[in-house]
């Protein structure tokens, strides 16, 4: 049991990293001289950075993305606090079924995040108010991180469900 315990933590740590990584990077849309995500886009060849703000067409799209990642970031930290209160408050053969719903809303989120960017993805990128072509990019680790991190988020919040606290 042990083992599974020690399992279970190491995985969800590992999908609380796969947010951090996707929410924050700058790798969802990159091309050959741009990477851009949902906060900023940068020219590789110039090292220069501009944000994205409103001045773009698709501004409300980026918006919806930006807050569903921070939101899914925050409920899969949260789930992992009331797991490990859960862990030592929860009597032998109750279900941690609270920690199970905070992380399936994580998936919630980041799969909002991640499908809205993906449905958005051609109107974002010919906005106006970039500086370069970014229309010719193709979809970053970032975005793959953000996928993954969903898939991760599902198994995890299922296994909550399904995990009893034995000896």
């Amino acid at each position: 049991m042990l083992i599974l315990l020690a399992f279970i933590i190491v995985f969800h740590i590992t999908s609380a990293a796969l947010l951090f990584i996707s929410t924050i990077d700058n790798a969802w849309w990159v091309g050959d001289n741009f990477s851009t995500d949902v906060w900023r886009m940068c020219a590789t060849n110039t090292s220069t950075c501009m944000a994205i703000t409103d001045e773009f067409n698709e501004y409300q799209s980026i918006q919806a993305v930006q807050a569903s990642m921070i939101l899914s970031t925050i409920f899969c930290c949260v789930a992992f606090l009331v797991f490990i209160l859960q862990l030592f408050r929860l009597k032998q053969g109750e279900r941690f079924v609270l920690t199970s719903i905070i992380q399936l809303l994580s998936c919630l989120c980041v799969m909002i995040a991640a499908s809205i960017y993906t449905d958005r993805h051609e109107e974002l990128h010919q906005s106006h108010g970039y500086r370069m072509e970014v229309s010719k990019g193709q979809y970053g680790y970032s975005f793959v991180l953000a996928w993954i991190a969903f898939a991760f988020t599902l198994i995890s919040g299922v296994m909550y469900l399904v995990l009893r606290k034995r000896k």
